[in-house]
């Protein structure tokens, strides 16, 4: 009977302690997020540091990718962290970069156990951090809420494993499969709430993309306008094969303000190229694909280079339908709004079907969300 008891104790308090180490993950996730879209090329990473069950210290990456996470929460918990627990949502680092191993940090601070989301798949960390943990004595747990973080991390993943950016295709459709009116003239299509939370997607994103034929038609500004999140706004990306952007749009007059990157053919007149630049725009130049557009994967491939992780695809239907086409969509955010726009309208991804996305075995939804009226479902790769 008495060892029964014991038994029963003993898996109470190991229920106990299973519930805080997901509460404590989660909250370095949530930190974790706190910094997407301001730390490429790095990722955006969360920890929290606990001692006796309670937080002394927590961090994410910062701006630019440094300080990492790990030092961050090492540093505010200072002589606290001396025999705690450090919960963090990557593998820390075990080489020497623009800073010095967070493994090394960690070990030199005291911490007695690490508890990891997930291990970074790039090949100068690939385990070598924990394994360096371990050596030193300290316990490493490396699985729980591996699957949000894969979720968080896939723009670094993605970087790492396929040499592009993780691309979010962003679609704001009618009840009626459209996301234009006739003509191809700007329709509002869902209300403001869900407006927000695009913006607030904007933020969350290194860089976001549309073509030449939606600057054209709209002259959009692509930033984030949430109140006070105007610095979070991502890099602005047009694909534009003979760098036809004009130099009074909206894009071109903020290029000092708000980064602008046109991407353009190799052979696109340079003179055209220079009056770009001139307006404070950088083109990169890649290969075109075809008789109408550019090579998709050497787009990617050259934004990966220059740091981008996490690519938001915004416009328009040709653009969405070319990426959709090359299976080159890792997550879709599906708005639907309320009214129908008409027969004549612009279909959602041009000559594909929206099935393409909502009935494909490539995707699955992730998640969904209700704002007023419209509706957001969430699609990432099966």
């Amino acid at each position: 009977m008495i060892f029964r008891i014991l038994e029963d104790q003993f898996a109470q308090k190991a229920r106990e302690s299973k519930d805080a180490d997901r509460r404590f993950m989660q909250l370095a996730l949530s930190l974790g997020r706190r910094g997407q879209g301001r730390t490429w090329p790095n990722p955006a990473v969360g920890a929290v540091i606990v001692r006796d069950g309670v937080i002394v210290g927590r961090g994410w990456t910062q701006p630019g990718g440094r300080p990492h996470a790990e030092p961050e929460a090492l540093r505010r918990a200072g002589e606290a962290a001396r025999g705690a627990t450090l919960y963090v949502t990557l593998e820390p680092c075990s080489h020497f970069g623009k800073s010095p191993p967070c493994a090394d940090a960690v070990i030199a601070a005291g911490i007695k156990r690490v508890v990891a989301a997930i291990e970074d798949p790039n090949p100068e960390v690939a385990g070598q951090g924990h394994a360096r943990l371990r050596a030193a004595g300290i316990a490493v747990d490396v699985g729980l809420c591996a699957a949000e973080a894969a979720f968080d991390h896939a723009g670094h993943f993605r970087r790492i494993r396929d040499k592009r950016p993780h691309v979010i295709l962003k679609l704001a459709v009618s009840p009626d499969g459209k996301i234009g009116a006739a003509g191809g003239k700007p329709v509002v299509i869902t209300g403001q709430a869900a407006r927000n939370r695009v913006h607030l997607l904007r933020a969350q994103s290194d860089a976001i993309l549309v073509g030449i034929g939606t600057v054209l038609a709209d002259d959009p500004l692509l930033t984030c306008r949430l109140p006070g999140m105007a610095a979070r706004s991502p890099v602005r990306v047009v694909l534009d094969q003979s760098l036809r952007i004009p130099a009074s749009s909206q894009l071109v007059l903020t290029a000092r303000e708000t980064a602008l990157w046109v991407v353009g053919s190799e052979l696109a007149e340079a003179a055209a190229a220079t009056r770009l630049g001139a307006g404070g725009a950088q083109i990169i130049r890649v290969p075109p694909g075809n008789a109408t557009g550019l090579d998709l994967p050497a787009v990617l491939q050259t934004l990966a280079e220059k740091g981008i992780t996490r690519l938001m695809v915004e416009g328009g239907s040709r653009v969405a339908a070319s990426f959709v086409a090359a299976d080159l969509v890792d997550e879709v955010w599906l708005f639907r709004g309320a009214e129908d726009i008409g027969e004549a309208g612009v279909d959602a991804l041009d000559a594909l079907p929206l099935s393409k996305i909502t009935q494909s075995q490539v995707f699955r939804v992730h998640a969904s969300e209700t704002f007023d009226k419209d509706t957001l479902t969430i699609y990432e790769r099966a």
